[in-house]
């Protein structure tokens, strides 16, 4: 039931888009128009590597890799063909400062080799690839090219959309991009905070688990076995929820470049949406199975929005 609602929200919100630039705009003019077949020509190459590479290596996690880069060009590139206008330099430094950030979180994960085909896989695959939804093996591969390689590149392209119809505004940078900027700003800070806390418990329990050998001869808060601790006792996902609040943010300076309060430029962050409430109810599945008490937690503690205990579950 949950999968073909997730499944009905993103074919709506797909639809929505060229539904919304139809009717509500802003169109786009030829610089646009030729600057999105840019940013699709390397979305393109993009889904094309990441599909073969993850076949060939069996390590499914190239897309990851390629999360955090892709939307830096796809910005600087929106902001030089826009003329280096104060708001396109600002949304792509800010899209940078989010992209070092999650390249540095990912990289001390052993994500990244010279041999860039290989290191370390999202544990998340390995299970998701041993469902039986994906037996036989071309079932994966399906898998494999339409979601993680189209659809994952399809939905980058898609959040740094602002940029795009951005492009085309004289509109000076006012006072809705500087509170879009602080906004941003905060949600890369809180997620850096969320990221660092999330490190320092699961670096600790590896330590102590090499010295106890069970989770049950560990110190709470360890014994756990999952994060409870800062950020994570307030947010069961507070990683999510401030990336989600990231690319929010980033649309909001479509409303400052005078595009309208609405428009098509969204799609990506409500997209994004979409993709989070999947992942974190998969990752819940993956943590439920494993820890006892992981149960107890979610009745406590809010899935995305930080303090509101039950509420959003």
């Amino acid at each position: 039931m949950k999968k073909a609602l997730l499944a009905a929200i993103i074919g709506a919100s797909v639809i929505a888009c060229p539904v919304l630039y139809l009717l509500v705009g802003p169109a786009l003019d030829e610089l646009q128009l030729e600057t999105l077949k840019l940013l699709a020509m390397i979305a393109g190459c993009s889904a094309v590597l990441v599909f073969a590479v993850g076949e060939l290596s069996g390590n499914n996690s190239q897309m990851d890799k390629l999360w955090s880069i892709l939307p830096i060009a796809y910005a600087w590139i929106a902001a030089v063909r826009g003329g280096m206008k104060t708001r396109l330099v600002v949304m792509a430094c800010l899209a940078t400062l989010w992209g070092a950030r999650l390249t540095f979180n990912f990289g001390r994960k052993g994500a990244y080799r010279l041999k860039f085909w290989e290191g370390e896989e999202d544990y998340r695959w390995k299970i998701l690839r041993e469902k039986k939804e994906f037996k036989p093996r071309w079932k994966w591969a399906v898998f494999d090219l339409l979601f993680i390689s189209v659809y994952q590149n399809a939905l980058v392209l898609a959040t740094t959309f602002p940029a795009l119809i951005s492009m085309s505004s004289d509109k000076p940078f006012g006072a809705v991009d500087l509170a879009a900027a602080l906004l941003m700003f905060g949600f890369i800070l809180f997620e850096t905070i969320a990221d660092e806390q999330q490190w320092r418990f699961q670096e600790e329990k590896k330590r102590l688990l090499g010295r106890a050998g069970s989770l049950s001869a560990l110190p709470e808060p360890y014994s756990l076995g999952f994060n409870t601790v800062g950020l994570w006792g307030t947010s069961r996902h507070p990683n999510y929820f401030a990336e989600q609040g990231v690319w929010i943010a980033f649309y909001l300076f479509s409303v400052g470049a005078g595009m309208g309060v609405f428009n098509w430029s969204l799609i990506g962050a409500l997209l994004l949406v979409v993709l989070f409430i999947g992942s974190s109810a998969f990752g819940e599945e993956i943590s439920s199975s494993k820890y006892p008490l992981y149960a107890e937690y979610k009745k406590k503690v809010s899935r995305f929005v930080p303090w509101f205990g039950r509420l959003g579950r």
